[in-house]
């Protein structure tokens, strides 16, 4: 059975609303307390710009970016009833098509198309089920398809006990910190020159 919660969006011009979220094996929401202590970390306010949620789950992620300043994202989930969900919590919020824009899609293959279409992302959002993704090949394919702006960032939300590199192709941790005992984030920025 999956449980149907609910999250607010933390600050921003969506600040209080609340989203829609489905928790299972395959979405796990990341709770109010640590998405406020990352955007804080983060931002905690942005000046427009693309942001990529991978993994998106209820789209949690994107959706406090767009919230807090990002002008619009793409959100990327593979399973039906998340993307059903993406998209309830985008028509609440009434956001446009040029706003938001839902992939429904393996991350790789998500990763690739965006690279034919000439996306480059300010900040991209990974958040897959704990210990089921391989990091490093997924931060690999987003240094080699250049979706990274040069003043980027990606942000990796894992298990605390899986270790990620230090640094993968052209990306190069530069903070981490856990928060409990299940919940690690590792930050990454583009050390490629721009054109």
């Amino acid at each position: 059975m999956i449980e149907v919660k609910v999250l607010r969006i933390i600050a921003g011009k969506y600040r209080g609303r609340k989203l829609k979220t489905l928790s299972g094996r395959h979405t796990r929401p990341t709770t109010d307390k640590i998405k406020e202590s990352i955007f804080q970390r983060l931002g905690p306010f942005f000046s427009g710009g693309t942001c990529l949620d991978l993994f998106s789950g209820s789209g949690a992620l994107g959706i406090e970016a767009l919230s807090r300043g990002f002008d619009r994202a793409v959100f990327v989930d593979n399973h039906r009833q998340a993307v059903q969900t993406i998209r309830h919590n985008i028509q609440l919020l009434k956001l446009s098509q040029e706003q938001a824009t839902i992939l429904q899609s393996d991350a790789f293959h998500a990763l690739r198309r965006l690279n034919r279409q000439g996306k480059v992302f300010q900040m991209i959002f990974i958040d897959p089920p704990y210990y089921e993704i391989d990091f490093s090949k997924l931060l690999t394919e987003i240094s080699e398809q250049a979706l990274l702006s040069p003043d980027g960032i990606v942000y990796c939300e894992h298990g605390v006990d899986e270790i990620l590199p230090k640094q993968v192709a052209h990306l190069t941790r530069y903070n981490q910190f856990s928060y409990g005992k299940t919940t690690s984030i590792s930050l990454y920025h583009n050390d490629r020159e721009s054109d």
